[in-house]
């Protein structure tokens, strides 16, 4: 018999409604994410102390203006990224291996019949991980057109994107949504859409904190103390195989959307390849010779 000792805080998903508008924190979670992380950029960019060394030689690896107009290019990547990656990974390859789950609702075949569905992001529905490949698309083609350094734009990017995470997930807790597993912790909660009614974890709370919070203490220290942006890559490949870590160690304790191979979640499959990509990253940017006169 489960025992929830700490009641769930019930806040409203909307957080105003203009007549039929209804603003959500999960939207105003992306935009605050996109804007703060805005921000921090254009000021990093403005401290000579960050670039005076190779490879920069004080000179940033883009311009204020540059960064605000890859931000539109980042939103769009994100979210058409994350929306076609929950339509692959979920709807697609989850739905196909368990075709009972209820956020299936006849999929992948949906998509054929009703091809409206590949975009109903108001039905809920948005992949992480093909947010990630969006970004890396969007960065990679802004940079080919600006003729920017792919490599020093996305460490600038990823030393600031764990902001936009954390708030997500605060948001995935507000909305009661990606509960965590069965639990008789002291502090499990009760969610209220889930029909099961037992105390889980507050996975998203775990989340915030280690995909977020710590990730992005993590990011900050190696950019700002450890100079890794002097190494270009480095920046990057922690990004992609600290997330890859925590989101897999996290697994065990949030509930699987549906089963996948066993144990083995979706959520995990899809961290393989990123630490994967970290990994080759690192060895990428530590091969590279240093530049003369960096530390």
């Amino acid at each position: 018999m489960y025992e929830a000792l700490l009641p769930y805080p019930h806040i409203d998903p909307v957080l105003l409604r203009l007549g039929p508008i209804a603003i959500r924190w999960y939207a105003i979670s992306y935009i605050v994410g996109i804007l703060v992380g805005w921000w921090l950029l254009a000021r990093a960019l403005r401290n000579p102390s960050l670039w005076r060394k190779p490879p920069f030689n004080g000179k940033p690896p883009a311009t204020a203006d540059d960064i605000g107009d890859l931000v539109v290019w980042a939103t769009l990547g994100i979210i058409i990224g994350g929306r076609l990656g929950w339509d692959l990974f979920y709807g697609t390859i989850l739905c196909s291996s368990s075709p009972g789950a209820g956020f299936c609702g006849g999929l992948p075949l949906a998509f054929l019949t009703n091809p409206i569905k590949l975009i109903a992001v108001w039905e809920g529905g948005m992949s992480f991980h093909g947010g990630v490949i969006g970004l890396a698309i969007a960065i990679w083609l802004f940079c080919r057109r600006r003729k920017l350094n792919l490599l020093y734009v996305s460490d600038l990017v990823t030393s600031v994107a764990p902001l936009g995470i954390a708030l997500v997930r605060i948001a995935n807790f507000v909305n009661g949504e990606l509960w965590g597993r069965p639990t008789n912790v002291a502090w499990a909660m009760v969610f209220p859409r889930d029909p099961n009614q037992a105390p889980r974890h507050p996975s998203q709370l775990y989340e915030c904190f280690l995909e977020g919070v710590v990730l992005l203490a993590i990011l900050q220290f190696c950019f700002r103390v450890l100079r890794w942006h002097e190494r270009p890559g480095l920046i990057t490949a922690t990004f992609f195989a600290g997330y890859g870590f925590f989101r897999f160690f996290l697994e065990f304790f949030r509930a699987p959307d549906a089963p996948f191979l066993g144990w083995f979640t979706m959520g995990m499959a899809l961290c393989v390849p990123l630490v994967a990509a970290g990994v080759i990253l690192y060895v990428i940017a530590l091969s590279r010779p240093r530049a003369h006169g960096a530390t």
